[in-house]
């Protein structure tokens, strides 16, 4: 490859990756209280400061680490909170799944950075990424997609340390009401991506059994409201016909939806899957 060919490469891989880190960013600030909390958290269960931090370097996986920290402070064994933390981060394999023709394609070293990278938040803006009606909108951008997860990877482990520092100066700093982020980040993830009847029956459904099942405390309450909702939006989806007179893009978008609904524990999918081509002969 000529000099002139990298030349005009270069501006294009750093575009896609800009837009990446900006399209992320508000759920990177979104998530800044939920990191301080995790930070904080993992002090008062006794941990270092170092040790906290590298528990959101290492595991980056913040609510499998606020779970995993509240077992840690009750005294639960090893093997529980393995199986705890396993249960809580499946939702992972499901978006691998749906990204598994974009990914698969690529070299070693992009599927393992982009999937250590992987969250709910990169889920949903790579996704957004290929919706449009252009065959050029629907072709996954892996810089783009390496903007998105190294910029919020960046973020949740400032936010960490803003919580470690804080943690050490703040007394009574999980009082602040800063586990609202939790919520608030999933809420900003889902609601944009309500567009067919079919996912608002989804988020419905299993945000009203979310609500009861923990009304009632049953333990398995998020797991219960996942697959109800994925059930609803599919059954409502094949008694209305919902997508069967559009295009092949259209029925493929559907599908993406239906088997990432029940990786959000009580919400919807964040984007619809399409079937594109990876140009594999793009390296670094």
């Amino acid at each position: 490859m000529g000099t002139a060919e990298l030349t005009s490469i270069t501006p294009t891989k750093s575009r896609s990756f800009l837009k990446g880190a900006l399209a992320v960013m508000p759920l990177t600030i979104a998530v800044v209280p939920w990191g301080i909390l995790a930070g904080s958290f993992a002090l008062e269960v006794g941990l270092t400061p170092v040790e906290s931090q590298a528990m959101s370097a290492i595991i980056f996986a913040g609510s499998a680490q606020l779970v995993a920290l509240g077992m840690i402070k009750a005294g639960i064994g090893i093997g529980s909170i393995l199986i705890t933390t396993l249960l809580i981060t499946s939702r992972h394999l499901l978006y691998a799944m749906a990204m598994r023709t974009h990914i698969s394609p690529l070299p070693l070293k992009w599927r393992l950075g982009l999937g250590f990278l992987l969250t709910d938040e990169l889920f949903a803006i790579a996704n957004q990424a290929h919706k449009g009606d252009t065959p050029a909108q629907h072709q996954f951008d892996r810089w783009y997609a390496l903007g998105g997860g190294l910029t919020f990877y960046i973020g949740w482990n400032i936010a960490t340390l803003l919580g470690i520092v804080a943690g050490q100066s703040i007394d009574n700093l999980d009082e602040l009401g800063l586990d609202f982020a939790i919520a608030a980040t999933f809420i900003a993830i889902v609601v944009p991506t309500v567009s067919k009847p079919s996912i608002l029956v989804c988020v419905l459904v299993s945000l009203t059994l979310a609500v009861v099942c923990a009304v009632f405390t049953i333990q398995a309450g998020l797991l219960i409201a996942a697959i109800s909702g994925m059930a609803a939006g599919m059954t409502y989806a094949k008694l209305t016909n919902e997508g069967n007179s559009g295009s092949a893009v259209s029925n493929s978008a559907h599908s993406g939806s239906s088997q990432s609904a029940a990786a959000h524990s009580v919400t919807a999918d964040p984007a619809a899957e399409s079937s594109v081509t990876v140009n594999k002969d793009e390296n670094l």
